[in-house]
């Protein structure tokens, strides 16, 4: 498992990390949080889109787009 601390638009494909925090405008956090991107998950980066956005990641069994922009705010060990 890859543990490396900073955001989650800086984990390279492939890469495995646990959320440690949430940041950012609070409707965007609140999404986040309620799909399931709460601190303690883990989750693994499966792929990036061609232009760098949006990106892939695997969350509990499951398939989860997100924007680059929402997993900066997202912070990772």
């Amino acid at each position: 498992m890859t543990r490396k601390h900073g955001s989650l638009a800086a984990l390279p494909v492939g890469g495995t990390a646990i959320v440690s925090r949430v940041r950012g405008e609070r409707a965007v956090v609140r999404r986040l949080l309620e799909i399931g991107l709460v601190p303690g998950t883990q989750v693994t980066l499966r792929r990036v889109a061609p232009m760098g956005d949006p990106i892939e990641l695997k969350v509990r069994n499951f398939a989860l787009s997100i924007r680059r922009s929402e997993a900066l705010g997202i912070e990772i060990e």
